[in-house]
């Protein structure tokens, strides 16, 4: 306990800080982890429904809506139904408005892990200056030149905690980033399946292709 009190008065109670933006980075962590897995997980099982609904079935899409009513996906469904009377082009208008205004919700507090990215290397760099100021102060004394060394190496450690946190942050701010563009793609290709099953006509049966007539050698 005596060195962890040493190690924060030589950052300069920065150790504390960071220690806070340490606990903040894995709340957001653990937090987005969980939303933007189970969106994803959302949005696989509706795209994979929707595919199995006939064109033109709006019955079986308000069912589907209906089912999925609480995600973003059943959402983008029920947008896609009461836009149905209108023409291709304006329903994809609104469907689009509707994928714009769920992003937000995405990308919600990964700016928080950003800021951390930049903002932990330079507490700890700004705790290793404050620490080596501290250890250099002693060589007025006498016996100050062998504490000059340890008071580095103690000084050191927020630099080492500064990087620590933001190793973590990058990490997961392009984990979370490649999983929101997963989801928007996921959002996109709906949008298209949603817009073929209320203004397409399906894929009609290929016509037979007709076999030539062989002439008899008679002929």
């Amino acid at each position: 306990m005596n060195e962890i009190l040493k190690l924060i008065v030589m950052s300069g109670g920065l150790l504390i800080l960071m220690a806070a933006v340490l606990l903040v980075t894995l709340a957001v962590t653990i937090e987005r982890f969980y939303v933007l897995k189970k969106i994803l997980r959302q949005g696989r099982d509706v795209h994979h429904k929707l595919r199995q609904v006939p064109y033109q079935n709006i019955a079986g899409l308000q069912a589907l809506a209906n089912d999925s009513a609480e995600t973003l996906q059943g959402h983008l469904i029920a947008t896609a139904i009461a836009s149905r009377g209108e023409t291709s082009e304006d329903m994809e208008l609104h469907l689009e408005e509707e994928i714009l205004a769920a992003s937000p919700k995405i990308t919600r507090m990964l700016w928080v892990l950003d800021t951390a990215v930049t903002i932990a290397p330079l507490l700890g760099l700004f705790g290793t200056i404050v620490g080596m100021i501290q250890a250099f102060s002693v060589l007025k004394d006498a016996s100050g030149a062998s504490k000059v060394t340890g008071g580095i190496a103690d000084a050191l450690i927020s630099t080492g905690t500064g990087l620590f946190i933001a190793i973590i942050a990058v990490y997961f701010v392009n984990y979370f980033n490649t999983i929101s563009r997963e989801i928007m793609h996921q959002l996109d290709l709906i949008k298209l399946v949603l817009i073929n099953r209320l203004h397409g006509k399906g894929v009609g049966t290929a016509a037979p292709v007709a076999r030539p007539v062989r002439m008899s050698k008679e002929a």
